[in-house]
């Protein structure tokens, strides 16, 4: 610097320390930045004492580069505080999306203080009423006339109907299962009584299964019945099914997962037990966890440790399904002041217990022996036939259709004729106290032969209507096994 350079003079008032942000230059890059004020006052390049972004506050200062190495790290926790901002932002969209916008439709459902309460989401359930339309019912015909099966070979379930209410049952049966393929999905080349396709030996047994369902299990589907479109919607395969899965990979350095851990949709991709299908609507487990007796014996669950914290999963990824297939929370069924308790239960939990014993008996009678009718490609992982469970008719909707009966306009579909009668496969007795297989009250809940029935000893039987008090409302005792 020669003499006659002149240097201006800066005052840094030492006594008052403010700080403010301070504007950054066109000519930052890379997070540099210039300050035209810094905590010192008015800054000058290289000045000590003053801070332009050129050098560290009170030090030297790098001459002609602005917002160099040495720049004062002064925008970098404004500029993460943005980004931060941001983030939050961003979660809390993510969050609200995940939430369900007001307003809510409440309904008091059993007494006051028992949390039975039914909240619903009006919208949603508008769209489910769009998705549950019932196709429009066929004109009636008459029932005089000849029998199916004297026109017609191979008649073997409907052959006691008139040609009349077979050919509209057809067509019926065509609508609701394969409106795009038509007849030929089940009948090969014309020739309608050859037995060469699957599907139309499988279509036999589901009307068979389908009239067995009304007739037997009016304990689950009272009089409103269902019929091939209860499951398949125009679909050729129910869009709700499940398989056997594989257990997931144990051992190594994953560890023993003891069949769970293993994040599945089947469980909401929880570290839920992957399968409580098999366990519950094949196997016929007993759903209970908790002991019925004030001193469990050696025999009782409640009494394993380990057992029962894996079958406590198992019931709670079951209980999972009840709810996502029903669209309902847990007090749609039980007082959430005991679940296992019946006598303060709604009796829709009742219809549910005939309902878990009814897709037992389906699965058991009629879905799995199909197994060597269905064709590789059709099977599972496992190689098990497709069955049935909750989801397969409710579909999202407390009750399937929206309530609305199809039986109604179908009545050959509401008991199995004559002639079918001695093809059926003998069933579960529908509302027969439950046997060793089945739990008796003390383990699994049990309910009692006609729904209404109430009794507390061991809650294993339904009350006669919800919140009954078992003293006084006692019509029947069913006894353990």
């Amino acid at each position: 610097m020669s003499p006659d350079t002149h240097v201006p003079e800066v005052v840094v008032p030492r006594t008052v320390m403010t700080r403010r942000r301070a504007p950054q230059s066109t000519e930052s890059r890379c997070g540099a930045f210039q300050v035209q004020g810094g905590w010192g006052g008015p800054g000058a390049p290289g000045v000590p004492g003053a801070h332009d972004g050129a050098g560290a506050h009170d030090g030297p200062g790098v001459p002609g580069a602005p917002g160099g190495p040495g720049a004062f790290p002064d925008a970098f926790p404004h500029r993460f505080l943005r980004s931060q901002r941001w983030v939050v932002a961003a979660l809390c969209g993510l969050l609200l999306a995940s939430c369900e916008r007001p307003p809510m439709d409440s309904q008091q459902l059993g007494f006051r203080g028992t949390g039975t309460v039914e909240i619903n989401n009006p919208r949603l359930m508008q769209k489910a009423a769009v998705l549950h339309q019932v196709p429009e019912e066929l004109p009636a015909v008459s029932s005089e006339g000849p029998k199916a099966s004297s026109v017609y070979q191979n008649v073997q379930v409907l052959g006691d109907l008139s040609v009349a209410e077979f050919t509209r049952l057809m067509a019926a049966i065509t609508l609701w299962v394969a409106p795009e393929k038509g007849c030929n999905y089940c009948h090969a080349g014309g020739n309608f009584a050859a037995d060469d396709l699957y599907t139309k030996l499988v279509a036999r047994r589901m009307i068979q299964m389908t009239t067995h369902i009304n007739s037997t299990w009016k304990a689950h589907v009272a009089e409103t019945g269902v019929t091939c479109y209860t499951c398949h919607r125009g679909q050729p395969v129910p869009k709700y099914l499940w398989f056997e899965q594989p257990a997931p990979r144990q051992g190594g350095a994953m560890g023993w997962r003891n069949a769970q851990n293993t994040p599945s949709p089947t469980v909401g991709l929880t570290s839920l037990p992957y399968d409580p299908y098999k366990i519950y609507f094949l196997d016929k487990q007993p759903i209970r966890v908790q002991s019925g007796k004030a001193l469990p014996d050696a025999n009782d669950r409640a009494l394993r440790p380990v057992e029962t914290l894996q079958h406590t999963e198992s019931n709670y990824a079951l209980m999972m399904h009840f709810s996502g297939s029903l669209g309902v929370n847990c007090t749609y069924c039980h007082n959430s002041q005991n679940f296992a308790s019946w006598s303060g239960s709604r009796p829709q939990r009742v219809t549910a217990w005939h309902g878990i014993q009814m897709v037992r008996d389906l699965n058991l009678s009629y879905l799995e022996p199909l197994r060597g009718t269905y064709p590789p490609e059709d099977l599972g992982p496992l190689g098990d036939a497709p069955k049935a469970f909750c989801a397969t008719c409710h579909q999202g909707l407390n009750k399937p259709l929206g309530g609305v009966s199809m039986l109604k306009a179908h009545p050959e579909l509401a008991a199995p004729g004559p002639s079918a009668a001695r093809d059926m496969v003998a069933p579960a007795k529908a509302g027969a106290a439950p046997g060793k297989d089945d739990a008796a009250p003390a383990r699994d809940g049990a309910v009692p032969v006609k729904s209404g029935s109430a009794s507390e000893p061991g809650h294993g039987v339904a009350p006669v209507r919800s919140g009954a008090a078992a003293a006084g409302n006692v019509s029947s005792l069913l006894k353990d096994g």
